[in-house]
């Protein structure tokens, strides 16, 4: 199965209008996907994408030409083929300089990744998450890029994690079928919204089954304390509530902040400073014991995971489907996680990262932690309806997708309406 073509659509959506997705960082986001079609040789497509709030949307899909020239004309059969592809896109010897393995070049390695595991699991005719599970260990390690990780993590370690999960697999497989897997909703708390919408929104959360729910802080502490202060009362004590404070504070500062939210019972305090600091994250995660840290979403590769899991820096892991260099990467750090003992926990919401995570997360499950304990995805109520395959939430848990392939197709009519600048939505608004 050869790669013809590439297709790169630059979609943006107008989100900021209504401060759906507002936090103390990202006060106006537009979420926006750098999407991304590959056309293969015997019919078959591949959809991906990279996650943008709006302006450098168009970077990331002028990056993603670039590395077409990468993906055009090369077999993508079998997980061995992906292995090659995510190394030819992150080791080209004069555009590795602009990261390495960072930035825009990184993003825009997912979206082509990611598209490239979408054919191949179509074609097996399969979810992504049950074409994983029904690879050989060997085939899964072959596909991971190990160089920098050995210190932390060999490839036989990584063979016997996966080994050892092939007891009950097939009944953590049925069960993923049955039950699906645990969510977390963020929706109620967007730092544009009204103390009013937040309350609301909490208590219809918990109507809906989820157990946990999120809100931002970070830009006014009364603020932050009047509305953890509504959203605890009207959820009660038994429901956890994680705050995310998007990168907002340095280490003293955070630390101070979230010792003034402890009243209310936070279960996480997520992205609390910068998330290169890998060792502020540790210092934070000493002094704010017992409540919990977490971070991942803008961590730019499996490397920084690495130091993260062994500096002790987090007890959640977010690992971001479009973040890191697409499906490849995350086996990886999936596998990380696994060795330290650390729980992954998604970031999702976006354009179409719900889609993509539950996949991930179900992998993990039937075939590398073993384990659902303290493990939730995220889950943001919006723009799911331009998916073909949208996630599917039933009592506070993602259903397991059935449609082949990664989730990751958008309906051809939203690419048309909400391309920019010159679709319907964004030429009504100029």
């Amino acid at each position: 199965m050869t790669i013809t073509a590439v297709d790169v659509l630059d979609v943006r959506f107008p989100t900021s209008s209504g401060l759906d997705g507002s936090d103390a960082m990202n006060p106006d986001p537009d979420y926006s996907a750098a999407y991304v079609v590959l056309h293969a040789d015997d019919g078959h497509e591949g959809h991906g994408f990279t996650f943008t709030i709006g302006r450098g949307n168009d970077i990331c899909c002028a990056a993603i030409e670039t590395l077409s020239e990468h993906v055009i004309g090369t077999d993508v059969t079998d997980p061995y083929d992906l292995g090659e592809l995510y190394r030819a896109l992150t080791h080209d010897s004069q555009i590795r300089w602009l990261g390495p393995e960072k930035g825009v070049m990184h993003l825009a390695a997912a979206g082509l990744i990611n598209a490239a595991w979408d054919l191949v699991a179509r074609r097996a005719g399969l979810p992504l998450w049950k074409y994983l599970s029904g690879l050989d260990p060997d085939q899964i390690v072959d596909s991971v890029d190990w160089r920098y990780l050995t210190d932390a993590l060999t490839p036989g370690e990584a063979l016997d994690i996966l080994r050892a999960a092939e007891d009950g697999k097939a009944e953590r497989v049925a069960e993923i079928e049955q039950r699906g897997y645990p969510a977390y909703t963020t929706s109620p708390g967007w730092l544009g919204y009204d103390d009013e919408k937040v309350v609301r929104l909490a208590r219809q959360a918990v109507a809906d089954g989820y157990t946990q729910i999120k809100l931002k802080v970070g830009a006014d502490l009364e603020d932050d304390r009047r509305r953890f202060a509504a959203a605890r009362a009207a959820v009660g004590p038994g429901v956890r509530i994680a705050v995310d404070a998007n990168q907002r504070w340095d280490v003293n500062q955070a630390v101070a902040w979230v010792s003034a939210l402890s009243e209310f019972d936070p279960w996480w305090i997520e992205e609390p400073t910068s998330p290169d600091d890998i060792l502020g994250h540790a210092e934070i995660r000493r002094r704010l014991a017992p409540i919990k840290v977490a971070t991942g979403e803008h961590v730019h590769n499996r490397v920084m995971f690495k130091q993260l899991l062994q500096a002790g820096s987090i007890d959640f892991l977010q690992l971001d489907a479009a973040r890191v260099a697409g499906v490849n990467e995350n086996l990886a750090i999936l596998l990380l996680a696994k060795k330290f003992g650390v729980p992954v926990c998604p970031h999702a919401g976006g354009v179409g990262l719900c889609e993509l995570v539950c996949h991930l997360s179900m992998f993990d499950y039937t075939s590398v932690s073993g384990t659902m304990d303290d493990r939730v995805i995220e889950y943001v109520d919006h723009l799911h309806e331009h998916f073909t395959a949208p996630a599917v939430i039933k009592n506070g848990r993602y259903a397991a997708p059935t449609a082949p392939g990664f989730s990751a197709e958008m309906k051809r009519e939203s690419l048309l309406q909400f391309a920019y600048p010159h679709g319907p939505e964004w030429r009504n608004r100029a």
